[in-house]
């Protein structure tokens, strides 16, 4: 009977060592996809070129706080009605400025989370295609290491590349 279970241990561990022969794993960074690949860069540009105009007001309030605040060391402390409504207007303005750049800042990171997610959707389409047509087993997205004979990053990112061009082979 110790035989007859030794052999069947024996003959399962030989099973399962040439299946995990044919196993085939991928990893793929998706920071670099994030950085790097045709629809974040795309959208990247996309992010500045909409949100440009607010940035430009920002800074012109900025310089105008400056310029508020450059007049009144000019001045210096005089008491009289003209420096306290400096004082005022540049109070005022540094509020404004504090809000409109918090809600920049929240608008801005809104957006990038939105972009970012779609191109992550992409990705992903992309990488179950690269999966399906060269047959892996696994893909993993996040890795402590990654090993370059098994990253398949730089697919994914010509796969992306190709999305746009109407060439969806996956190379």
């Amino acid at each position: 009977m110790k035989k007859i279970l030794g052999m069947g241990i024996l003959l399962a561990a030989c099973s399962a060592s040439l299946y995990a022969a044919d196993f085939r794993v991928g990893v793929v960074n998706t920071e670099r996809i994030l950085r790097e690949s045709l629809p974040a860069v795309k959208a990247e540009k996309k992010i500045e070129k909409e949100f440009a105009d607010r940035d430009q007001d920002i800074k012109q309030m900025m310089k105008q706080a400056k310029e508020i605040q450059s007049s009144l060391e000019k001045d210096g402390a005089k008491p009289d009605a003209e420096h306290r409504s400096k004082e005022r207007e540049l109070a005022n303005l540094n509020v404004n400025l504090q809000r409109l750049q918090r809600e920049f800042r929240e608008d801005l990171n809104l957006r990038k989370n939105e972009e970012l997610a779609q191109v992550l959707a992409r990705a992903d389409k992309a990488i179950q295609a690269i999966a399906a047509s060269e047959k892996y087993d696994l893909i993993l997205q996040e890795a402590v290491y990654r090993n370059p004979q098994i990253d398949i990053t730089d697919k994914v990112l010509e796969y992306l590349a190709d999305e746009k061009n109407g060439d969806k082979t996956g190379k």
